[in-house]
């Protein structure tokens, strides 16, 4: 047994080997998209490998309110869409639980909706900025009303009539790209979206297959108002966010080998891949397919000697949420890695910058913060002990990894956080581990 449970948590015991084939559970930010947008279209939207983690669970429950009408039985979804302009007024706050993902992305519906909401999250959220997104679509003509001038929730959005806009993003943000981009399909004349780099495209994906009329070009992305979805079809590939963890479990472990099947390998997410191949990692991309305008392959992945790089710039928006648990790999590579750029991770579920500092830290780990990242210098091993998950799904599993990769393990407070995105992940740790 590698994991057991302890009175204020679970003891990760080491490991040295792994073998097995699993797939990943169905890609977050589809899931939720999959979701809403089936929500938004006329008739029936089918699901399959939808994401039963708490985030996506938290969309499901926030149409239900608005009066969508949806089944589910286990990771397939119907929903009976009607479109969204007949979603009605709702008589009880939506809330996102801990999903930021759902509470930006339904602000950005919500705003073309002619009746007023309010949205409001757990303590997270409500400490998560969304001036990014709030400010946007009050150019766009919502009135939006919250902490600090609508800048942090709970926020009550009166939407209406709105009117197109040019938005230059000052960050790669899918999230911020897609409210604007969904309140557009309701707008007067055409929105327009760019990025300085080019983030995750899902959404552009998706409104194409749902027969929206959406027109990329490099980091800009146009809609025009009055668009209708149509209802049809999703299937869902594995999250490579999630599969982030068992590639780095299955590189940095001493022996063994492991296949992920059906994994997206969408190129606006593949910068875990990128940066793991350059530091050195034996992944084989196997297979590779595209179903509902999406890619995705089997990943096989074998032990191997990593070494430290830099990760800057471009590369950032496709690893952004994986750089937890490639700090870990790079802790224990040869030599160092810098990772600069990536402020964004202070706004995350926690300041994901100071959160893995001080975790590697404790776990032995030669780490500094930047102010935008990391400087990381590789050690021969992680010694172990103990770390906390501050309720960040993706720090949870990153100390599980960690203290596989570990000489003593390390007893851990909060691993119930992954279940936001990934419940069944303890279930395939002990599936491989040997």
């Amino acid at each position: 047994m590698q994991i057991n449970n302890e009175s204020k948590g679970i003891r990760i015991n080491p490991i040295r080997r792994i073998q097995g084939e699993i797939e990943v559970p169905g890609d977050k930010s589809i899931s939720h998209r999959a979701a809403l947008f089936g929500g938004m279209a006329q008739g029936e939207t089918h699901i399959t490998n939808f994401l039963l983690g708490q985030d996506c669970l938290s969309t499901l429950e926030c149409l239900k309110t608005l009066g969508v009408e949806w089944e589910r039985r286990d990771a397939e979804v119907w929903i009976r869409g009607r479109g969204f302009e007949n979603w009605h007024e709702p008589q009880d706050i939506l809330d996102v639980g801990n999903s930021g993902t759902t509470m930006r992305i339904m602000l950005g519906v919500l705003a073309g909706c002619p009746f007023s909401a309010t949205l409001t999250g757990d303590s997270s959220i409500r400490s998560r900025p969304m001036g990014r997104v709030t400010l946007p679509l009050q150019e766009m003509g919502a009135r939006i009303l919250g902490r600090q001038e609508g800048k942090y929730a709970p926020l009550t959005i009166q939407g209406g009539l709105l009117h197109g806009v040019q938005f230059n993003s000052p960050v790669p943000s899918a999230q911020i790209k897609s409210a604007i981009l969904l309140a557009g399909l309701r707008a007067e004349g055409e929105t327009r979206v760019t990025e300085p780099f080019l983030s995750r495209d899902h959404t552009e994906r998706m409104l194409r297959g749902f027969g929206v009329d959406l027109k990329s070009e490099g980091c800009t992305a146009r809609v025009k108002g009055g668009a209708i979805l149509s209802g049809r079809e999703v299937a869902v590939p594995g999250d490579i966010s999630s599969a982030a963890f068992f590639l780095v479990l299955g590189t940095v472990i001493p022996q063994g080998e492991l296949l992920l099947k059906n994994v997206g390998i969408n190129p606006t997410r593949t910068g875990i891949l990128d940066a793991l191949w350059q530091m050195g990692a034996d992944i084989q991309v196997e297979g590779e397919w595209e179903e509902c305008s999406e890619p995705r392959a089997n990943l096989r992945v074998r032990p191997a000697q990593l070494h430290g790089i830099e990760i800057q710039g471009e590369m950032i928006p496709k690893l952004i949420d994986e750089i937890p648990v490639l700090a870990v790999a790079a802790s224990l590579a040869q030599g160092e890695t810098i990772i600069r750029d990536a402020a964004e991770l202070r706004v995350k579920e926690t300041d994901r910058i100071q959160t893995v500092v001080q975790g590697l830290q404790d776990l032995g780990a030669t780490i500094q913060e930047l102010p935008d990242g990391l400087r990381i210098q590789g050690v021969k091993s992680l010694r172990g002990g103990s770390a906390q998950s501050h309720g960040d799904h993706r720090l949870a599993m990153a100390w599980v990894v960690a203290g596989l990769l570990s000489e003593e393990g390390v007893s851990l407070e909060g691993i119930e956080a992954a279940e936001v995105s990934f419940p069944n992940f303890l279930d395939l740790i002990h599936e491989i581990a040997q």
